[in-house]
């Protein structure tokens, strides 16, 4: 008896701190359902019941093909700088990194790449620069002003330890990346130094988004079906995010910022397109339809934020009224996959780029 109680009171601080700890975590679920309680008292109304008259369909039409990938296009992005608003860029497997004037058709610059695995492109803001990546795991940059022909690869951002599966600029020294290794990353451009990281996702991140007007945040959506909002101004190491917003049954494949940024879209493999709101932190409208059963490969809002585009595996894209979630369009004219879609800076113009090798303009 001696000698096994001193072993139960050495026992004991740790029962002590077992219940320490059960009583801690007792006390955030009920922090959560509180938080919970209070976001749905607070959430008096849905958009579905605001009854904001509905707009009439969609009349738009597809005015050029930019002609000239050989192979399925993956990514295109338009410039979204003032002085260069026509050109857009696009990434195909066929190795290919194409420039093009949208207005004319003309191509600017044809790139070719030392990976033909390519899945994200980008434009940095004042259209001097673009950047690509795919299952190399680096993010390359190229500077368009160079006169050496064809264009050689000015930086390689190497760091990510899966396929690198978007990358946005938020200022042209600046770079975000995101990646199948469940983290997104911030870059120099300048010098190719790796500024942050984000992990928190469980999954490939798949789509980002950077907030317009300098908001200083990024949304990205991932396969563990969470969109999450981070900040690149946190002068954190361990970056956390600032939301994190559930709701998608699937993968989430595409994220876009609202152009006010209060709000963004998202598309994913449920074959659901949602709007969340930042400030309310919480869904506002899903957009679905009985007849459409497959995924969402990437989306974008309409320069006033009333029209909400998605394409989608079934070859189409869609047509969204934002506010009310009805169906008002479908774009139909590609003989494959929509795999990327983009609106111009100036609103005048949606591109869609597909499997079937070709990029339409609508307008």
């Amino acid at each position: 008896f001696a000698q096994v109680l001193p072993q139960q009171l050495q026992g004991a601080p740790h029962l002590t701190q077992l219940d320490s700890d059960m009583t801690q975590k007792a006390e955030i679920e009920d922090m959560k359902k509180k938080i919970e309680e209070l976001k749905k008292a607070k959430a008096d109304k849905t958009l579905e019941e605001v009854n904001v008259p509905a707009l009439a369909k969609l009349t738009i039409k597809n005015r050029r093909v930019l002609k000239g990938h050989f192979a399925k296009i993956y990514a295109m992005h338009w410039v979204e700088g003032t002085g260069m608003n026509r050109n857009l860029v696009s990434a195909s497997q066929d190795g290919k990194l194409i420039v093009w004037n949208a207005f004319t058709t003309n191509k600017v610059h044809a790139i070719p790449l030392r990976s033909s695995w390519v899945m994200t492109c980008a434009f940095a803001p004042s259209g001097g620069k673009v950047a690509c990546g795919g299952l190399d795991n680096i993010c390359s940059i190229y500077n368009l002003s160079s006169k050496e022909q064809p264009i050689k690869v000015t930086r390689e951002l190497a760091a990510h330890t899966g396929y690198l599966s978007c990358c946005r600029f938020i200022s042209d020294s600046t770079i975000v990346t995101s990646s199948g290794d469940m983290t997104c990353m911030l870059w120099n451009v300048e010098n190719g130094a790796q500024i942050d990281q984000y992990s928190d996702h469980n999954g490939d991140v798949m789509s980002i988004s950077v907030a317009p007007e300098s908001a200083g945040t990024f949304v990205s959506g991932a396969c563990d079906a969470t969109a999450k909002v981070w900040s690149v101004k946190s002068e954190s190491s361990t970056n956390r995010p600032l939301q994190t917003f559930t709701g998608h049954e699937s993968d989430i494949n595409a994220v876009h910022y609202f152009p006010n940024s209060h709000a963004f879209g998202t598309g994913s493999d449920d074959a659901s397109c949602r709007l969340f709101d930042k400030r309310a932190y919480r869904e506002l409208m899903q957009y679905t339809h009985d007849k459409i059963l497959c995924g969402i490969t990437s989306v974008n809002f309409s320069l006033s934020g009333r029209f909400f585009f998605a394409g989608y595996d079934d070859f189409n894209c869609y047509v969204w009224d934002t506010l009310t979630g009805k169906q008002v369009g479908v774009l139909a004219g590609h003989d494959n996959r929509v795999s990327c879609l983009g609106v111009s800076a100036d609103g005048m113009a949606l591109c869609t780029g597909s499997w079937d090798s070709f990029l339409k303009l609508w307008a």
